[in-house]
């Protein structure tokens, strides 16, 4: 497996100024924190869309000399672009910068329960190229043939200068597969081999340049943060995330940051106790996710591949998704009561493997569902849709080394 990339300065770990966690950027005029602040504009620019010099100099706090040094270095490296002159009553007109396409280009590859799929994408987040491949259940062995083939055959059809500039491949995965055979339909020796499995070190020992691994759902939650239309300026700083695919995953968002907690498992709704209808509790994961759909169109006889095979119109009996969406909504807003009583969050953002139309009335479901949970004494989140759509965990994926590479980490301590 042969892929070109080009070396970069930036550093693997720069150091952030805790004031970011108040909302607001602040740089250093030090200049052995360059990678730093190089970062520290990007991040602005991805946040904010275009800005000029003197709009960043006010944002980061440092000085104008500074900023200007920094915004030729990274036009100089292919990573922002001038835009168009903006022309005041005073004074020469001011060029607004922002993040350059061609800048960089990300692999990312998500690992479900019932498909594979790879995809490359450019600095701002347009996809360049899908692999997809559907499996009866994920398998190690057949995951590595899959990137083996798919690569070579996706980057062979990038642009030259993408090909050039693919600076990581990002791994979305769920993490214990081997809890979930009962669950697929498949006998427990068939998901035994993810036990020693090192998916990420197997893949990076035949690719020139760094992979890095996180659980698909919380991968889907950083290409919310990242991409998302909600995360500018006053956006969302601390909220839920919920993904619906085969089982119900999530992220948690606080200052801004995604959560990973001691394992990297932080933000794990499918896993939170919720009722079950019969004055008992279940995996919310159980009631919220396609498994259950699939299961309930099974048992009626119904074909339930074509949930998998697109996203965008599943012409499903109405009865049956209305049933199952009524009881997605409930367990959602218990899941997120509980969230929220513990962790005074803003929202619950809902994305998944779904078509617009049924997020939407999951959102407004789970919306009515929370309202009727006793909340007194903390703040009822708002339920919003999320802003990535069905390939969230794709594209998080592909975020993961931009993030790595290019973002300031709002968690990080300076």
């Amino acid at each position: 497996m042969r892929v070109r990339r080009k070396e970069r300065r930036v550093s693997q770990q720069p150091e952030t100024d805790p004031g970011l966690l108040s909302g607001t950027l602040r740089g250093t005029n030090q200049s052995g924190m360059r990678a730093q602040n190089e970062r520290l504009v990007l991040t602005l620019l991805r946040r904010n869309g275009s800005l000029a010099k003197a709009e960043i100099a006010r944002l980061t706090g440092l000085s104008a000399q500074t900023v200007s040094v920094i915004m030729r270095a990274l036009e100089a490296d292919g990573l922002i672009e001038r835009g168009e002159p903006r022309r005041g009553r005073i004074g020469q007109p001011s060029v607004p910068m922002h993040l350059a396409p061609n800048g960089a280009c990300f692999l990312g590859l998500k690992v479900g329960r019932r498909s594979v799929e790879l995809v490359a994408i450019d600095f701002v987040g347009r996809v360049h190229g899908t692999r997809q491949k559907t499996h009866r259940f994920p398998a190690p062995e057949g995951v590595l043939r899959f990137v083996r083939e798919a690569i070579p055959e996706l980057v062979a059809e990038l642009p030259e200068i993408l090909r050039g500039r693919i600076v990581g491949l990002g791994i979305g995965l769920p993490f214990h597969l081997w809890d979930w055979a009962d669950p697929l339909g498949v006998p427990l020796e068939d998901m035994a081999a993810w036990r020693d499995a090192d998916l990420r070190a197997a893949i990076a020992s035949e690719l020139p340049f760094p992979v890095h691994v996180e659980n698909d759902a919380s991968a889907a939650c950083n290409a919310e943060i990242v991409f998302g239309t909600r995360q500018g300026p006053g956006g969302l700083q601390d909220f839920l995330y919920a993904y619906i695919g085969f089982f119900a995953g999530g992220g948690l968002v606080l200052d801004g940051r995604l959560v990973r907690g001691r394992t990297g498992n932080a933000g794990a709704l499918g896993s939170i106790p919720v009722p079950d209808g019969t004055g008992r509790s279940t995996q919310l994961l159980r009631i919220a996710s396609l498994c259950r759909l699939e299961a309930t169109l099974v048992e009626r006889g119904v074909d339930a591949s074509r949930i998998w095979d697109s996203p965008v119109d599943w012409q499903i009996d109405k009865d049956i998704l209305s049933d199952w969406i009524e009881r997605s909504a409930r367990a959602l807003a218990h899941a997120t009561a509980s969230s929220a009583a513990l962790l005074d969050l803003e929202a619950l953002v809902i994305d998944g493997w779904l078509p617009e139309m049924v997020r939407a009335r999951l959102v407004v479901e789970t919306r009515q569902a929370l309202r009727r949970i006793d909340l007194s004494g903390s703040s009822v989140p708002e339920v919003l849709e999320g802003s990535i759509g069905p390939r969230a965990r794709s594209l998080g994926s592909a975020s993961l080394p931009l993030s790595e590479r290019f973002l300031v980490d709002p968690g990080a301590e300076g």
